[in-house]
């Protein structure tokens, strides 16, 4: 299990990290997001041992993390660090060489990972003649050479279609079925949202929320309303108990044939303080079409948290 605990970090007078803890466990997949500038970077390379910290600690299994422990950890950095002019067998291989894996294994497990990654007809192509897709396929297939138990991967979905996605992703969650953990910044919500077992979100270098999708979105301020009504005079959800999140009117239009006949038709998204008296109101101004409770996305909740 990775422990980061209370990491703090400044540039001069700039404060990067106050007080960053975060846990991810062996088989999770765990989602890191916040704003450009936020700290995720400066805590990954925290975490690499490739900054040191001004203070807290980073524990890989309850003891402090050293050179020897990082040795087993991959790291898919930001700014990809591949040589641009070696060609990507020799590359994945030679840092296999350098995570410790003696020649015979470095080339085993760079055969493997080359198939597993599609790059098996780019494996005499420099890296410089390739497409970023691909490269960011040979970054992580550098990242993986040496079996880690931990993976920290840095924006790994930059820039990648669709295709390239779910062939990282397949290969992400392939590691966490076997035990590894990993922990990935990424502005693509949606995408954390639909690969990660938990989620820590930081604003300013602090951590401001954390935990499942589930249990960010189970806190009462964040349950909603979806209500739809037709049939309703113009201003009666104006009436409705509660924050009124967002609102779609429309007049009166369409098949007067249809169910509702030529109706107006009106959809609110509540923060409801009274949700029976809620329902009172919209049967009384219309004809309910949709009455529930709404999930937020990954993204809504990400606005709200940070605002």
């Amino acid at each position: 299990m990775l422990e980061v605990d209370g990491l703090k970090k400044r540039y001069g007078d700039k404060v990067a990290l106050d007080g960053v803890s975060l846990t991810v466990r062996p088989g999770e997949m765990y989602g890191f997001v916040g704003a450009n500038g936020a700290g995720k970077t400066t805590t990954m390379r925290i975490v690499m041992g490739v900054l040191a910290s001004d203070g807290g600690e980073v524990r890989w299994k309850g003891a402090p993390a050293g050179f020897e422990t990082r040795r087993r950890f991959g790291y898919m950095p930001e700014e990809r660090g591949l040589y641009a002019k070696m060609r990507v067998g020799e590359q994945v291989e030679y840092f296999g060489r350098l995570g410790g894996m003696d020649a015979p294994a470095a080339r085993r497990s760079a055969d493997a990972l080359i198939e597993r990654l599609g790059l098996t007809d780019r494996r005499g192509d420099e890296v410089a003649g390739l497409s970023l897709g691909n490269q960011q396929r040979v970054q992580l297939a550098v990242a993986l050479i040496h079996e880690p138990e931990l993976l920290v991967l840095d924006e790994p979905f930059s820039g990648l279609d669709p295709i390239a996605v779910d062939a990282l992703a397949g290969v992400l969650a392939e590691r966490t079925a076997a035990g590894v953990a990993v922990v990935f910044s990424s502005h693509q919500l949606d995408l954390v949202e639909r690969l990660c077992d938990a989620v820590g979100i930081i604003k300013d270098g602090r951590m401001i929320a954390g935990g499942t999708v589930a249990e960010l979105r189970a806190r009462e301020s964040r349950k909603r309303l979806r209500i739809v009504v037709t049939g309703a005079e113009p201003g009666w959800a104006d009436r409705l108990p509660g924050e009124i999140v967002a609102k779609n009117d429309r007049p009166p239009q369409g098949d007067p044939a249809g169910p509702d006949g030529d109706q107006r038709y009106d959809e609110v998204i509540l923060r409801p303080s009274d949700d029976q008296e809620a329902l009172l109101l919209a049967a009384r101004a219309g004809r309910v079409q949709h009455f529930g409770w709404q999930e937020p996305s990954l993204a809504e909740i990400f606005r709200e948290v940070v605002a």
